[in-house]
């Protein structure tokens, strides 16, 4: 075979080998979190509705809520636009520990405004890198233009927190449920409850 003819061929294979190597995350858009703003965001809540943060911890149970400016799918639910208490989420966007970046919303929800959710739930986590293998809770899940992500709804605190990060350092999925928002997250909280 001539060298002309040869070109399609290592033309293809450059092709094929650069499209396999995309880097970034992807998932199903009802499986996905979003931190832009307190305006614009997506989280992970139960699929269905009454029901604790821990009995939707299964494969299917959980589902992406999006703020009405965060949407983008219909598999995606919306969240309330007064899911957050009034005046009291903070939106944050730095660098961390190990210099990369990272953005985060934390603060005091209305547990009863969402019908995913028991107002009396202690609540848990949901994340892109613990669970079974550290394959996600859920599983596949991820952070829109991040490497991970780290969630905890708490209705009964009534508060919530999400971090994405590139670093798996800046969001930990180690420190357990029971040690909540501030532990895990840094933030300001409001003295929600």
């Amino acid at each position: 075979m001539s060298s002309f003819h040869k070109l399609p061929i290592y033309a293809l294979a450059l092709l094929s080998a650069t499209s396999s190597s995309y880097a970034g995350p992807s998932a199903a858009p009802d499986n996905i979190v979003d931190v832009t703003s307190v305006d614009k965001f997506c989280l992970i809540v139960p699929r269905t509705a009454h029901t604790s943060i821990g009995d939707s911890e299964h494969p299917g149970g959980m589902q992406t809520y999006c703020s009405p400016h965060g949407h983008t799918d219909p598999k995606q639910g919306y969240l309330p636009a007064d899911f957050w208490r009034e005046g009291q989420v903070a939106f944050k966007s730095a660098t961390g520990k190990n210099g990369k970046r990272y953005t985060q919303l934390t603060g005091c929800i209305n547990s009863n405004k969402l019908d995913r959710l028991v107002p009396s739930d202690a609540g848990g986590q949901y994340d892109s890198s613990g669970g079974s293998k550290g394959q996600g809770n859920p599983q596949g899940s991820v952070c829109l233009g991040y490497n991970h992500y780290v969630e905890l709804v708490e209705p009964r605190g009534p508060r919530a927190c999400i971090r994405c990060c590139d670093d798996p350092a800046d969001c930990p999925t180690n420190k357990g449920t029971h040690c909540g928002c501030p532990r895990v997250i840094d933030g300001n909280y409001f003295n929600c409850g």
